[in-house]
């Protein structure tokens, strides 16, 4: 029998929903985005890029919202809709997804504290020695027993954290709109990128886009905690405002600053170039306090979010049992060691990787793919169902059509990772489906129905076809290669 999950978890209100989604979405990533989108586009396919992005995302960020207000019985954000849509093994492949592609974003967090003190602090130098392995390692079981004082005091450091990550990227825009040129900004417009259409400038950009905006789910993972549920879905638009703002500035505004060369040559954290190009050093030092403040607010975050994603999982019984646990603090103390346990056997194998952060960045993006497309694409049949029984609530088409957009803009994501991020996905998911045997045994249910054994033996294929070919090729170089320091 499946263990309900608790009646009562906590109140969250809308600020502290908002800082969910806030705190997760801005990472170590916006503090690379100049750079990176620079090296891959001019000022035109950066703003189409976050066009589309941002159209895209705001539509599936409305199916969170129309989602919750529908199905408010639901708890555990995307991962239960794609259960509840596509049946209970295409549910775990969600959520074990969704779940990996949070602890490997964890893990770059920790690369880029690491890189950041590394400039400053020759012990840290190169950001995967023992010493920056051992301070990583002791930051990250820190964060350990801080959660586990449950999720209301870590929901107030996330909320803390958000606060003071916003303070340098403020700072960061005053100093460009004050340096600004107008001349430098139409020069850039002229750059033709070696010759590369803005198609393909855009296409470039997608995964990184998507690396840069994931988070806005975070309100949905939490509706549980949630004082009203109606909260759920205006903290996720509300943060999603909010973030979207802050990302097209940062990204835009240094055209106008530095000749797009310059920036795709600037070293990583490009925000820390930028402005010690405008303000001398002092702009860098300013930068990397700011990263490392929000990288540690995006980690508590995303570790909030990893462990109730696995916590809910268990109770629903598409994850072993075990990591259902919780103490009295409601804190989910299995699935938070679980999630902690991986970011740390990650973070000694970055002592082997000459480049941990640009795949593991990557490999990120990829494992979210699934997850976002199949909630798109079940928001899409809940309002399809809802206009053919006539429903009241249903005669709105513009609902519907939103949620076609969210579908058409997965899609393109799907798209821009190619057949390597099909295959990289596919070996992770053949790995991880031994703990829904596990937990289907545990459930004394049958293991899988025709469809799902298909697609079962289908992932095993594909994933061991992409482990022969790592086997004998190695790892392909990261897609995302704009982020080499």
């Amino acid at each position: 029998m499946v263990a309900q999950l608790p009646v009562s978890r906590g109140k969250f209100a809308l600020p502290v929903l908002t800082a969910i989604v806030v705190g997760s979405m801005v990472g170590g990533g916006i503090f690379t985005l100049p750079g990176s989108l620079g090296r891959v586009a001019g000022p035109q396919g950066a703003i189409l890029a976050w066009v589309i992005a941002g159209a895209g995302m705001f539509a599936f960020a409305r199916v969170l919202q129309l989602l919750a207000l529908r199905l408010p019985e639901l708890h555990g954000g995307i991962y239960i809709y794609a259960r509840e849509g596509f049946g209970n093994y295409v549910g775990f492949l969600s959520v074990f997804g969704y779940w990996l592609a949070g602890c490997m974003g964890n893990c770059t967090y920790w690369v880029v504290i690491k890189a950041t003190l590394g400039a400053y602090l020759p012990v840290f130098a190169g950001g995967h020695n023992v010493s920056s392995i051992a301070l990583a390692s002791a930051g990250i079981w820190t964060a350990h027993f801080i959660m586990l004082r449950g999720p209301p005091q870590s929901a107030m450091v996330n909320l803390i954290s958000t606060i003071a990550k916003l303070v340098p990227l403020i700072v960061f825009m005053l100093v460009l709109a004050a340096a600004w040129n107008l001349q430098v900004f139409q020069a850039n417009l002229k750059d033709t990128v070696g010759g590369t259409s803005l198609g393909q400038q855009i296409k470039a950009t997608m995964l990184v886009t998507l690396y840069t905006l994931l988070g806005v789910e975070g309100a949905s993972v939490y509706s549980a905690f949630a004082r009203r549920r109606a909260d759920v879905g205006r903290a996720t638009l509300l943060g999603l405002l909010v973030v979207t703002i802050i990302l097209v500035l940062v990204t835009v505004m240094p055209y106008g600053v530095l000749a797009r060369s310059e920036l795709a040559g600037i070293r990583q954290p490009s925000m820390a170039g930028i402005l010690s190009a405008v303000m001398g050093p002092a702009g860098g030092v300013l930068v990397g306090a700011g990263l490392i403040i929000s990288v540690s607010g995006a980690y508590f975050a995303w570790t909030m979010i990893c462990a109730e994603v696995l916590f809910v999982a268990a109770h629903r019984g598409d994850m072993p049992r075990i990591f259902g646990q919780a103490n009295d603090n409601h804190a989910p103390v299995a699935a938070l060691f679980a999630s902690n346990l991986v970011v740390q056997v990650m973070m000694i194998a970055t002592y082997w990787s000459s480049a941990p952060y640009y795949m593991m960045l990557q490999l990120t993006s990829e494992m979210s793919l699934i997850p976002f497309l199949l909630t798109a694409l079940f928001g899409t049949g809940v309002l399809c169902r809802e206009r053919m029984r006539g429903l009241r609530r249903a005669r709105r088409p513009a609902n519907l059509i939103i949620a076609i957009c969210a579908v058409i803009y997965t899609l393109l994501l799907v798209f821009a990772g190619g057949s390597r991020a099909i295959a990289n996905t596919a070996i992770f998911y053949s790995i991880g489906s031994c703990l829904y045997i596990i937990a289907r045994k545990e459930q004394h249910q049958r293991l899988f129905n025709v469809w799902e054994k298909a697609i079962f033996v289908g992932t095993l294929i594909i994933g061991a076809w992409a482990s022969s070919d790592l086997i004998q090729n190695g790892l392909p170089t990261p897609g995302l290669a704009e982020f080499r320091s």
